[in-house]
Protein backbone atom coordinates (compact mmCIF):
# COMPACT_ATOMS: atom_id res chain seq x y z
CA UNK A 1 0.00 0.00 0.00
CA UNK A 2 1.32 3.43 -1.10
CA UNK A 3 1.12 6.37 2.04
CA UNK A 4 0.42 9.69 1.20
CA UNK A 5 -0.56 12.72 2.60
CA UNK A 6 -4.39 12.76 2.91
CA UNK A 7 -6.73 15.76 1.73
CA UNK A 8 -10.45 16.65 2.97
CA UNK A 9 -12.06 14.09 1.30
CA UNK A 10 -10.34 11.26 3.01
CA UNK A 11 -11.81 12.83 6.47
CA UNK A 12 -15.13 10.27 6.65
CA UNK A 13 -13.01 7.62 6.15
CA UNK A 14 -10.50 8.55 9.05
CA UNK A 15 -13.25 9.42 11.24
CA UNK A 16 -14.91 6.13 10.89
CA UNK A 17 -11.39 4.54 12.08
CA UNK A 18 -11.05 7.22 15.02
CA UNK A 19 -14.88 6.47 16.11
CA UNK A 20 -14.28 2.42 16.20
CA UNK A 21 -10.98 2.56 18.24
CA UNK A 22 -12.67 5.06 20.42
CA UNK A 23 -15.94 2.59 20.23
CA UNK A 24 -13.81 -0.32 21.22
CA UNK A 25 -10.04 -0.14 22.21
CA UNK A 26 -8.34 2.31 25.08
CA UNK A 27 -5.66 3.28 22.07
CA UNK A 28 -7.51 6.99 22.84
CA UNK A 29 -8.72 7.74 25.60
CA UNK A 30 -11.79 9.11 25.24
CA UNK A 31 -15.54 8.12 25.10
CA UNK A 32 -17.24 10.43 23.53
CA UNK A 33 -17.12 9.86 19.44
CA UNK A 34 -16.42 12.92 17.01
CA UNK A 35 -17.93 14.57 14.67
CA UNK A 36 -16.80 15.02 10.75
CA UNK A 37 -16.99 18.81 11.93
CA UNK A 38 -13.83 18.00 14.79
CA UNK A 39 -12.04 16.27 12.17
CA UNK A 40 -11.95 18.96 9.99
CA UNK A 41 -11.12 21.39 12.60
CA UNK A 42 -7.94 18.72 13.67
CA UNK A 43 -6.82 18.31 9.94
CA UNK A 44 -6.74 21.94 9.49
CA UNK A 45 -4.58 22.64 12.32
CA UNK A 46 -2.18 20.01 11.62
CA UNK A 47 -2.07 21.71 8.33
CA UNK A 48 -1.96 25.19 9.98
CA UNK A 49 1.12 24.07 11.98
CA UNK A 50 2.74 22.51 8.98
CA UNK A 51 2.36 18.51 9.90
CA UNK A 52 1.65 16.08 8.04
CA UNK A 53 -1.83 13.88 8.04
CA UNK A 54 -0.78 10.47 5.73
CA UNK A 55 -3.28 7.64 4.93
CA UNK A 56 -3.15 4.84 3.11
CA UNK A 57 -6.08 3.43 1.55
CA UNK A 58 -7.16 0.25 -0.60
CA UNK A 59 -9.93 -0.91 -2.64
CA UNK A 60 -12.28 -0.50 0.80
CA UNK A 61 -11.26 3.03 1.14
CA UNK A 62 -9.03 4.36 3.79
CA UNK A 63 -7.03 1.67 5.60
CA UNK A 64 -5.43 3.46 8.46
CA UNK A 65 -3.48 7.17 8.83
CA UNK A 66 -0.84 8.85 11.06
CA UNK A 67 -0.64 12.54 12.07
CA UNK A 68 1.73 14.72 13.88
CA UNK A 69 1.62 17.15 16.12
CA UNK A 70 3.41 19.11 19.10
CA UNK A 71 4.35 17.19 22.38
CA UNK A 72 3.83 20.28 24.41
CA UNK A 73 2.99 23.52 23.31
CA UNK A 74 5.69 25.50 25.09
CA UNK A 75 8.66 27.16 22.72
CA UNK A 76 11.42 24.78 24.28
CA UNK A 77 9.66 21.78 23.11
CA UNK A 78 9.84 22.85 19.59
CA UNK A 79 11.94 19.62 18.50
CA UNK A 80 9.97 17.14 20.02
CA UNK A 81 6.84 15.66 18.37
CA UNK A 82 4.59 12.88 19.32
CA UNK A 83 1.99 11.08 16.64
CA UNK A 84 -1.11 8.98 16.85
CA UNK A 85 -1.53 6.00 14.30
CA UNK A 86 -4.34 4.44 13.53
CA UNK A 87 -5.29 1.43 11.55
CA UNK A 88 -9.02 0.35 10.60
CA UNK A 89 -10.19 -3.13 12.21
CA UNK A 90 -10.61 -5.04 8.98
CA UNK A 91 -6.92 -4.54 8.32
CA UNK A 92 -5.00 -4.66 11.20
CA UNK A 93 -1.75 -6.87 11.08
CA UNK A 94 -0.93 -6.42 7.73
CA UNK A 95 2.33 -4.07 8.10
CA UNK A 96 -0.05 -0.83 7.70
CA UNK A 97 1.07 0.75 11.07
CA UNK A 98 4.73 -0.18 10.42
CA UNK A 99 4.53 1.54 6.54
CA UNK A 100 2.87 4.88 8.11
CA UNK A 101 5.44 4.91 11.30
CA UNK A 102 8.15 4.43 8.97
CA UNK A 103 6.96 7.09 6.49
CA UNK A 104 5.93 9.78 9.29
CA UNK A 105 9.72 9.47 10.60
CA UNK A 106 11.07 10.38 7.36
CA UNK A 107 8.39 13.31 7.07
CA UNK A 108 9.57 14.19 11.19
CA UNK A 109 13.24 14.46 9.65
CA UNK A 110 12.89 16.18 7.26
CA UNK A 111 11.13 19.23 9.27
CA UNK A 112 14.05 18.92 11.43
CA UNK A 113 12.75 16.91 14.82
CA UNK A 114 14.45 15.78 17.27
CA UNK A 115 12.58 13.25 18.65
CA UNK A 116 9.31 11.36 18.08
CA UNK A 117 7.06 10.47 21.10
CA UNK A 118 4.43 7.62 21.10
CA UNK A 119 1.72 7.79 24.09
CA UNK A 120 0.46 4.18 24.03
CA UNK A 121 -2.05 2.25 26.55
CA UNK A 122 0.36 -0.12 28.42
CA UNK A 123 -2.25 -3.36 27.63
CA UNK A 124 -1.64 -2.21 23.89
CA UNK A 125 1.14 -4.82 23.54
CA UNK A 126 0.77 -4.88 19.80
CA UNK A 127 1.95 -1.29 19.33
CA UNK A 128 4.34 -1.59 22.15
CA UNK A 129 6.12 -4.12 19.89
CA UNK A 130 6.27 -2.41 16.30
CA UNK A 131 6.76 0.30 17.95
CA UNK A 132 9.94 -1.22 20.16
CA UNK A 133 10.99 -2.41 16.30
CA UNK A 134 10.97 0.60 14.73
CA UNK A 135 13.37 1.79 16.93
CA UNK A 136 11.08 3.12 19.78
CA UNK A 137 12.34 2.87 23.75
CA UNK A 138 10.29 2.95 26.47
CA UNK A 139 10.78 6.04 28.70
CA UNK A 140 7.93 6.47 30.84
CA UNK A 141 5.33 4.45 32.56
CA UNK A 142 2.31 6.39 34.15
CA UNK A 143 -0.04 4.63 36.36
CA UNK A 144 -3.99 4.77 36.61
CA UNK A 145 -3.55 8.15 34.13
CA UNK A 146 -6.56 7.45 32.39
CA UNK A 147 -9.97 5.84 33.06
CA UNK A 148 -12.47 3.82 30.19
CA UNK A 149 -14.60 0.96 30.43
CA UNK A 150 -14.39 0.89 33.86
CA UNK A 151 -11.16 0.30 34.73
CA UNK A 152 -8.03 2.00 35.29
CA UNK A 153 -5.40 2.68 32.25
CA UNK A 154 -1.83 2.99 32.34
CA UNK A 155 0.16 4.80 29.82
CA UNK A 156 3.62 4.15 28.12
CA UNK A 157 5.76 6.98 26.53
CA UNK A 158 8.43 5.85 24.15
CA UNK A 159 10.95 7.62 22.10
CA UNK A 160 12.57 7.61 19.23
CA UNK A 161 15.37 10.11 18.31
CA UNK A 162 15.12 11.32 14.90
CA UNK A 163 19.07 12.69 14.76
CA UNK A 164 21.66 11.96 17.41
CA UNK A 165 20.92 12.06 20.76
CA UNK A 166 22.76 15.20 22.30
CA UNK A 167 22.88 17.23 18.63
CA UNK A 168 23.80 20.45 19.12
CA UNK A 169 21.39 23.35 17.80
Amino acid sequence: MRVRDANESDLPGILDIYNEVIANSTAIYTEEPVSLEDRLAWFKARRAQGYPVLVTSDETGIAGFISLADFRAWPCYCYAVEHSVHVRADRRGRGIGRSLITALIGGASTLGEHVLIAGIDADNLTSLKLHTRLGFEPVAHFREVGHKFNRWLDLVFMQRFLDEPGSVR
